[in-house]
């Protein structure tokens, strides 16, 4: 039996009910007394035993969002990538309110939501009376694509490459998450390629522990640089650019105001959802100490609060209060968003660690479901001081466009649980990195050497790049780098000399009348640096950045003499151009990409590093000859 097998969530009562008859009956018997039941009622400090919208409640105009926030850069700077999306509604409803429960004693109820929303065996959303509500779904039909129902991922293209006469300098925000190694994985673990839209370079090279130094000169994070020859393009360069954030050990973590926010709708009755929801929660409970402060909210066609403000000193009552939750009715993740925000700053921990947890499949159906909406409501929220992490969960009705903005809008960020084990890696063995933020809004801008390098593109990071004037700009928003993280960014460079590859952007435009382009550096300096890295990041409680610079000069290396971390990062961006279909994986093939990554497995903590070689393999077997 596998570790996975031990440790797996035990069948929901709905899988035990669709076994027996009898217990069929009895829960027929069940839902026609829950119609008659007007609402449910939560204690402020009890324990539901279930948390469910069982009677649609008075109804109630939809949440207005906070007016829009500026984008971070001109379309004309930074040309547009539009996911192509269209808009599906299932049913029109109105979205539900909550039922407040009388001041007098103190009881807050939790509204019936507009009809339940289960998940099929096939994992399809099936909508029973009065379900529904908006949402924002790709063009690709992913029904037809290895049946994953209506999963639905934001495709943001690929960067090209840049001629450094026109483009000197390139400039981005970091980004931690991880969701999309993890997504690939149960992909791939259940027997089909994933679509390229799910497949985020930057947070499969991003996956994986490497051996980065930390910092020594008080900052919060080192940076790191490595140029060795690109394995999928020989004829290239590979240039690598790493951080490595201080590590913060759990004793010395300052206290914590954590808010559980749980999505318990319909939609998350099923065995790798709400359960292994409720596990996982258990796994991050136990990481805390007798310092800490836990809450749990709850949503479904409307939001409650289903444990006040606990300390971790009674960590039995918090885990009693998780393991009653039970899921039903619609999903109105808006409503829970604002409520688990109003509680976090309620208790906020001046110099403490203040962060929403939240747990969803992001299928959210009623309430505010435009996605510009909810970027702006998850905006202003996030100016309150509490940072945000997204954990997603489940298959079939997955929304992973939604979650990935979510993270990226409100200062957090984003992993994706498919096992038990995933949970212990986001929640217990980088719990500093998943709690505590050491570093806001960092941004990097490299400059590049025209007497050196023709042109670069940068490999992944679509939908993180930033205007070059963005870089100072304090208002532009930016990632954050967690405790002990690891950040890994790919340049593929073409060397002084040769010629840029064209990109299909540039291939579309004319060439100029009335003056010629620059081939060559305008006003030589005569360095023999490749590059100069720029930095600049705030710490966690300051609104004003610092920056620091490293220049980094190419000393030829072979793809062979470089380290062992560069060589699997390599491997794993060869893997994801391989499962993107991208046009510039080059040469690259899964068997290469199995041989270099088996040759740069070096120390492998956790066994991540082999399992790649067995997800390497089961795509280059579904890849076909």
């Amino acid at each position: 039996m596998s570790h996975d097998d031990r440790h797996a969530p035990r069948p929901s009562p709905f899988d035990r009910q669709a076994r027996n008859p009898w217990r069929r009956l009895a829960a027929v018997a069940a839902g026609l007394a829950a119609v008659a039941s007007a609402f449910v009622m939560i204690r402020p400090g009890a324990h539901p035993t279930t948390v469910d919208a069982r009677r649609d409640a008075p109804t109630a105009p939809a949440p207005t969002a906070p007016a829009s926030v500026a984008e971070s850069a001109s379309e004309e700077e930074i040309p547009p990538m539009p996911a192509e999306t269209e808009q599906i509604t299932d049913h029109d409803v109105t979205p539900s309110a909550p039922f407040e429960g009388p001041s007098s004693n103190g009881l807050i109820g939790l509204g019936g939501g507009a009809g339940g929303a289960f998940s099929g065996r096939g994992g399809h959303r099936n909508f029973f009376a009065g379900g529904g509500g908006a949402r924002l779904l790709p063009k690709l039909n992913l029904s037809e694509d290895g049946g994953l129902g209506t999963e639905s991922y934001q495709d943001v293209g690929e960067n090209g490459f840049l001629n450094v006469a026109a483009h000197p300098r390139s400039t981005f925000s970091i980004d931690v998450d991880s969701a999309a190694y993890a997504n690939v994985r149960r992909m791939l673990v259940e027997g089909h390629l994933p679509p390229a839209a799910a497949v985020r370079v930057e947070e499969l090279v991003n996956y994986f522990p490497y051996a980065y130094a930390p910092p020594t000169d008080g900052r919060p994070f080192a940076v790191h640089g490595e140029i060795a020859a690109c394995p999928w393009e020989p004829r290239h360069r590979l240039v690598r650019i790493a951080l490595k954030a201080r590590e913060v050990a759990r004793k010395e973590r300052p206290a914590s105001n954590i808010v559980f926010l749980l999505d318990v709708s319909g939609s998350m009755d099923a065995p790798n959802k709400l359960p292994l929801v409720k596990a996982s929660m258990r796994m991050l409970l136990d990481e805390l100490s007798e310092r800490d402060t836990v809450s749990i909210v709850v949503y479904a066609g409307a939001s409650g609060v289903a444990l006040p403000p606990t300390t971790c000193e009674k960590k039995e009552v918090i885990a009693q209060a998780i393991d009653t939750l039970a899921a039903g009715g619609s999903t109105n993740g808006a409503s829970g968003i604002t409520l688990a925000y109003d509680t976090a700053a309620l208790h906020f921990v001046p110099g403490g660690l203040n962060r929403v947890v939240l747990c969803t499949d992001g299928d959210w159906n009623v309430g505010v479901t435009s996605h510009d909406a909810l970027w702006n409501l998850i905006v202003e929220k996030a100016k309150s001081g509490v940072f945000l992490s997204v954990l997603g969960f489940g298959m079939g009705n997955y929304k992973d466009d939604m979650l990935e903005q979510l993270a990226d809008k409100g200062n957090g960020n984003y992993g994706y649980i498919d096992t038990t084990r995933e949970a212990h890696r986001v929640l217990v063995e980088k719990a500093s990195g998943t709690l505590m933020t050491v570093a806001k809004d960092v941004k990097i801008q490299v400059e590049w050497n025209p007497a050196t390098v023709a042109g670069y593109r940068l490999v992944g990071y679509e939908n993180r790049r930033l205007a070059d004037r963005d870089f100072k700009d304090d208002t532009k928003d930016a990632g954050e780098i967690g405790a002990g993280h690891d950040v890994t960014a790919l340049y593929e460079v073409v060397v002084a000399g040769d010629d840029v590859p064209a990109t299909a952007d540039a291939a579309e435009v004319d060439p100029l009348r009335y003056q010629r382009p620059v081939t060559g550096p305008t006003a030589p300096t005569g360095s023999p640096e490749m590059l100069t890295v720029k930095l600049r990041y705030k710490e966690p409680d300051a609104s004003a950045s610092v920056g620091f610079e490293v220049a980094l000069t190419d000393a030829h290396a072979t793809y062979a003499a470089a380290s062992a971390d560069f060589r699997f990062a390599a491997s794993v961006a060869s893997f994801a151009l391989l499962l993107r279909g991208s046009a510039q994986k080059g040469d690259a093939t899964y068997a290469s990409v199995l041989s270099r990554a088996r040759e740069s497995l070096a120390d492998d903590p956790g066994g991540y590093r082999s399992e790649f070689l067995d997800l390497v393999a089961k795509a280059k077997a579904l890849s076909g000859p």
